[in-house]
């Protein structure tokens, strides 16, 4: 039985976007492909949600905004703006606020930038993936190599100097010196991060009927060791398992789910997680997943909710933490899960034996085996 005070972390919002113009044959994410964008229909439900939520968020402040897809950036400068706007109106905005859109690097959305960052975006991600022209056919993206380096030129312009590149990696096929190539020319365009990431074929994709032929195990290893080796040459350090940033540039956002904070959920399919220390709860709950569904105003916003039973927290907690390098703090174990550190010693002591954790006085942090048996690592944990 948990006899910690359990206490509210910091909240973060996540908002999505469920449309696309096409959807990518790797992508298992909520994405919908249409060419009709109901923006106002779907800024006016985001508000009304997020209203519904008010005993949630009531006197709290938000420390993080992102706002993901499907493609955000499909919305204009103005709608975005309108959005935010109405939830300072509601909520109290943190110093330094975080406000990230994921973008694509079209010419369509470049074209909105200086809009985005007039509306109070400060951090953009930009879904390159690649800057092999075939990859990203073969990937379904819609841009190009030279759309995404102009998309970068044309951020910094806007004003942006926060920026993130999302690139994938263990491609169709792809040599590690084409990987190497791709991540090189990513950090030519001098992104303050980079989520760096192998391609997985992930169930209800295309690619998961049709598969492609990936690279073997012992390239994509090649792979992993040649480009952490390229991107730490670089100044880029990395604080979790795919991410990647310059000196105080890690994503606040992401950094909030690893730590086990709370995110308030908006729009169709997104997650969200919340503390309640009145009722001793750890709420997790999933907004309804199809775009109509969320705009029809005669169904609920809300598909599932439900506590996380008391014996999964250890699990849950860690999962999230032992994403990052620094690893877990023995205080916010107990501050965010309500059950004290002592009652996870015979989990830590095998992890320890098998040497895939180091333990401080105040911290565990997995060890470089940890990390690549990550999953051996977390099943420690299960009850």
């Amino acid at each position: 039985m948990a006899d910690s005070p359990l206490t509210q972390p910091p909240l973060s919002l996540y908002i999505h976007f469920p449309w696309c113009v096409r959807k990518c044959p790797y992508c298992d994410f909520n994405s919908h492909e249409t060419r009709e964008i109901p923006e106002q229909a779907y800024i006016r439900a985001l508000l009304t949600d997020f209203d519904q939520d008010k005993s949630w968020w009531e006197q709290r402040s938000l420390h993080s905004i992102f706002m993901g897809g499907g493609t955000p950036s499909l919305f204009s400068a103005s709608a975005m703006t309108q959005l935010l706007e109405a939830l300072q109106q509601r909520i109290r905005f943190a110093d330094n606020l975080e406000i990230t859109l994921e973008a694509n690097p079209g010419t369509f959305e470049q074209a909105r930038f200086r809009g985005y960052r007039a509306a109070g975006i400060n951090r953009l991600s930009l879904g390159v993936q690649s800057f092999d022209d075939q990859q990203l056919q073969t990937l379904g993206r819609i841009h190009s190599s030279h759309d995404a380096r102009h998309a970068i030129e044309s951020a910094l312009e806007a004003g942006f100097d926060n920026i993130n590149i999302d690139l994938m990696h263990g491609l169709p096929q792809q040599t590690p010196a084409q990987a190497l190539s791709d991540l090189q020319q990513a950090i030519d365009l001098q992104p303050t991060h980079l989520s760096w990431y192998q391609l997985t074929i992930e169930p209800n994709t295309v690619f998961y009927s049709k598969p492609p032929a990936l690279p073997e195990d012992d390239t994509l290893w090649s792979i992993q060791e040649q480009g952490q080796q390229l991107l730490a040459e670089q100044g880029y350090q990395q604080y979790e398992i795919s991410a990647y940033s310059r000196p105080g540039k890690q994503c606040q956002h992401n950094l909030n789910y690893w730590q086990f904070g709370d995110y308030l959920a908006l729009g169709a399919g997104a997650h969200g997680k919340i503390t309640c220390p009145d009722t001793g709860q750890i709420i997790r709950y999933q907004k309804t997943r199809l775009p109509q569904h969320y705009l029809d105003p005669e169904k609920s916003f809300t598909a599932q909710q439900a506590p996380i039973p008391p014996a999964d927290l250890p699990f849950e907690f860690f999962m999230n933490g032992f994403r990052l390098n620094q690893g877990v703090s023995k205080q916010d174990f107990e501050k965010r899960t309500g059950i004290p550190f002592r009652q996870t010693r015979a989990f830590i002591d095998k992890a320890k034996a098998l040497g895939l954790i180091e333990e401080t006085a105040t911290r565990c942090v997995p060890t470089d085996k940890g990390r690549l048996y990550l999953n051996d690592l977390l099943q420690l944990f299960l009850p």
